[in-house]
């Protein structure tokens, strides 16, 4: 699926995962091709499993969608992040970057460089105003490994108050009165201020889990049972006699759950005497309710009740056209918990108002590399240009000195040192022409290793392994049987002492004259079972894999990922017949078992890769 036609959206909550496929509609809008949400436990007690089970969800609902080894966007709830509104002092534009760099660093109640933040502009508040996001970078990191491992990789992170903003604007435009969004979920709920351009949000933590756990101490039962009785039987209580037509057990849950509700009327008092206050806002006259924990009987009737202000559901869905395979009995049902999605589709299409994008290390890495590619390829492609175009010049005072000649025999002898020049033009052309060919294969061969790290970065991103060693080898044959010592496989080409050596010279090992003139040229590749000298041909990777209960196969799997991407190695070498052969992981991994009766906490392992192509060190 194309990016630029194609957005999957992720919505990883506490207690719901959501996914969504978008595509353009004809109107320029946004089209819903599917959905899918997935439940897992936020009892607080199992917070040390919320990792795994979100993994879990999210890798089911990539293959209910059939969107594996696709991009995503994808937002992380409110709870996890600082968010901090900053007014700044007048300054010119040029500097507001700065600025808001030194604001963060006063504002985010953590070393700076351990965070991830960004920031946007917020528009319409008179003064000059932005907002400020940040979050821990191993927080950051565990939450897109999570994401990474199920086969999906990273498009854009952005938070779920943000992306609900976007939502909003699209299905309702700038309201011209002041409005709040509330959006219940499992931990905390967002409430989000809008009016005209204004914009504030604040998270509080009262959600659903609140009042689950309200129900089991009430009662004296598990959170998993409380969370049952909640769902099958729950109803939030009214004023004004409500219950007296109930069920008397029925009734009872009723008022335990309004008291566990009755902070949060509390604290949206609380934020809205803050906003009014601090960034001189108004008081909403128009509440929209959404999220998870909207979804009891009478939640909108009681917030009326507390908050005497008309009340109605948000529906992200408004604007957006629905795909012919879509359950729109489903849609229905869950208008009110797709903001987030939609506002990530609004992303994928360039139609959101605010932009955040808190990006993982791993993504970071990638990133770079790709703004590195075009350098290079620019930097050879104008020596080339630069080099053909002297070369043509060349030809055509070479081809007028032929021209010149042919019709001058008879004064051949006068015109003889002329011909001489000519001849040293020709050699001097064709020197320039190898001087040229060297270049280009050097500037490939150096880019060819950014282009392995990363795609070993990306490959081998989990919490259960990690690389201690990278070498690069020549002579390496894949189909050799396991060599006693002192016969190794494969020797390396960095010196040992290279990292202690001077500064300057090589770190290669010394080739002799005959494996320098061996090299092979740009684009042939020599069989397994006759390695060429003089080249890298595999790169032998070190390092450990954790010992837990479900990662005995960590390394393969890791190493999968290498052989579903084929990219900078090859994973099929050719034999004595000359015909094609699939290296097995045995062939390639070696895993020492031996460290497990010493009580060690990791297994080293070995992973030899042989290349696509053999790369020059000389």
């Amino acid at each position: 699926m194309a990016d630029t036609l194609t957005t999957i959206a992720l919505n990883i909550g506490s207690q719901r995962i959501g996914m969504a496929v978008f595509e353009t509609a004809k109107n320029g809008g946004l089209l819903l091709k599917s959905y899918a949400s997935e439940t897992i436990v936020a009892d607080p007690a199992l917070e040390s499993s919320r990792s795994g089970q979100t993994r879990v969800a999210v890798a089911d609902l990539a293959q209910r969608l059939k969107v594996s080894r696709s991009k995503v966007r994808y937002a992380i709830s409110g709870q996890a992040v600082f968010t901090r509104f900053v007014k700044l002092p007048p300054l010119q534009d040029d500097n507001i970057e700065q600025l808001v760099a030194f604001e963060a660093q006063q504002h985010v109640p953590f070393p700076i460089n351990e965070v991830v933040w960004d920031y946007e502009i917020i528009e319409g508040t008179g003064d000059k105003e932005v907002v400020i996001v940040a979050i821990k970078s191993e927080a950051l990191d565990e939450i897109n490994a999570s994401v990474n491992e199920c086969g999906l990789s990273t498009a854009e992170v952005d938070v779920a108050p943000m992306a609900l903003f976007n939502a909003f604007l699209n299905s309702y435009g700038q309201p011209q009165e002041p409005v709040l969004l509330i959006d219940i979920g499992a931990k905390t709920s967002n409430l989000l201020y809008l009016e005209g351009k204004r914009f504030f949000t604040r998270s509080i933590p009262v959600g659903g889990t609140a009042v689950t756990s309200a129900i089991a101490k009430e009662y004296g039962v598990s959170f998993l049972e409380a969370e049952h009785q909640k769902i099958t039987h729950g109803l939030v209580a009214l004023g004004g006699g409500h219950t007296e037509q109930l069920d008397e057990s029925v009734a009872a849950l009723a008022m335990v759950i309004r008291n566990a509700l009755t902070r949060l009327p509390s604290e949206i008092a609380r934020t809205t005497n803050y906003y009014r206050s601090q960034h001189g806002g108004n008081a909403p006259k128009r509440i929209y309710l959404c999220g998870g924990g909207a979804n009891l009987p009478y939640t909108l009737e009681f917030f009326e009740e507390k908050l005497n202000l008309p009340i109605e559901f948000f529906n992200p869905l408004k604007t957006l056209a629905v795909g012919k395979g879509v359950d729109t009995a489903l849609l229905q049902r869950e208008a009110h918990l797709m903001g987030e999605l939609v506002g990530l589709g609004l992303r994928g299409i360039g139609k959101s108002a605010i932009n955040i994008d808190l990006v993982p290390a791993v993504v970071e890495q990638i990133r770079a590399a790709d703004r590195r590619k075009p350098l290079l390829i620019g930097a050879a492609a104008v020596f080339i240009a630069g080099v053909a175009t002297w070369s043509a010049l060349q030809m055509v005072a070479a081809g007028r000195a032929q021209d010149k000649t042919r019709t001058m025999q008879e004064s051949s002898e006068t015109l003889a040192p002329l011909a001489d020049d000519i001849g040293k033009l020709l050699k001097t052309q064709e020197a320039l022409q190898a001087v040229a060919s060297n270049f280009t294969t050097a500037e490939a061969d150096h880019a060819f290793w950014p282009d392995l790290l990363s795609e070993l970065t990306g490959a081998l991103a989990s919490d259960a392994v990690w690389i201690t060693d990278l070498e690069p080898l020549k002579d390496f044959n894949a189909l050799d049987p396991d060599p006693k010592p002192p016969a190794i496989n494969g020797s390396p080409v960095v010196k040992a002492d290279f990292a202690s050596g001077t500064y300057g010279s090589s770190g290669f090992t010394e080739l002799t004259r005959g494996e320098q003139a061996e090299i092979p040229a740009k684009g042939t590749k020599s069989p397994a079972t006759a390695p060429s000298t003089g080249a890298v041909n595999a790169v032998r990777i070190r390092g450990f894999w954790r010992e837990n209960p479900d990662s005995q196969n960590a390394v393969s799997k890791l190493l999968k990922r290498l052989r579903d991407k084929p990219g900078a190695f090859s994973f099929t070498v050719t034999g004595a017949d000359h015909k094609p052969i699939a290296l097995k992981d045995e062939q390639i991994l070696k895993v020492n078992l031996a460290s497990a009766d010493g009580g060690e906490l990791a297994f080293p392992f070995t992973i030899t890769l042989p290349l696509a192509r053999e790369v020059r060190i000389k």
